[in-house]
């Protein structure tokens, strides 16, 4: 066997590895999800209590099946909650050999941010939804119609405003990351600012009501995060152009 096609042959072998190792962990992470829903699911009345304090309403439902959604909703968004920094710790553990000492000890402080943030988002949104949003909406009735809510459409409503925070939470640390890798760069933000505002203030009008104050009103955080973005992306790519130096004067 000639040495090119040894090296073929372990090339294959570790790319295989590598693929088997990403299934591995991508199965403790399933396991992970699975056990969080079935005890989020054990004890859906109770997460349901916590969201029907909040409500200046009793809500309805129009079918059996709409139970049985709330249910599987709201413990599937716990489960996706709590199941964050594990995915995060295995996608670390998976990429953990190809980094050095410094790398390794960074990267890791990732991971219960990432968890903080998608739960601060998580939060943010809902908030936003019960100060502001359902008051607004309430207050367009103004002793008109007689309210009827259901629990799906209430739901997906607070899933709608929610989740998108939670998503966008997550920019600041993306961007850092990216940055230390050398994928992004402050530069590059600063120049798609005005597309990235363009979009934010779609994202604001897409989650809230047909109402221009309050699209805007929920776009500026959006368009806030984006700035600390820049800020947090900048703040890294310093330090790596300083280290960087550092390490060229030292090999003259």
């Amino acid at each position: 066997m000639s040495k090119e096609n040894q090296a073929n042959i372990e090339k294959e072998m570790n790319v295989t590895e590598h693929l088997s190792e990403l299934r591995n962990r991508l199965i403790v992470t399933a396991i992970i999800f699975i056990t969080l829903f079935i005890v989020a699911f054990i004890y859906h009345k109770h997460i349901f209590r916590f969201f029907e304090k909040d409500m200046p309403f009793q809500l309805a439902v129009t079918s059996l099946g709409e139970i049985i959604w709330i249910y599987f909703t709201l413990a599937g968004v716990v489960a996706l909650a709590g199941t964050i920094p594990i995915l995060s710790l295995q996608l670390w553990l998976f990429i953990k050999p190809g980094l050095t000492k410094k790398e390794r000890k960074a990267s890791l402080m990732y991971i219960p941010v990432i968890f903080l943030l998608f739960l601060g988002g998580l939060i943010f949104g809902y908030v936003m939804f019960i100060k502001l949003i359902l008051p607004f909406l309430l207050s367009l009735n103004d002793g008109m119609f007689t309210e009827i809510f259901t629990v799906g459409n209430y739901f997906r409503f607070v899933f709608k405003i929610s989740l998108p925070f939670a998503i966008f939470f997550e920019v600041p640390i993306i961007a850092m990351f990216l940055t230390q890798l050398g994928i992004l760069t402050p530069d590059f933000m600063k120049k798609i600012r005005k597309y990235a505002y363009f979009i934010m203030v779609i994202i604001g009008a897409a989650i809230t009501p047909p109402d221009f104050i309050m699209q805007i009103i929920v776009a500026i955080p959006l368009i806030v995060l984006y700035e600390i973005s820049i800020y947090l992306s900048h703040f890294v790519y310093r330090k790596k152009i300083a280290k960087h130096e550092a390490f060229m004067e030292d090999a003259n």
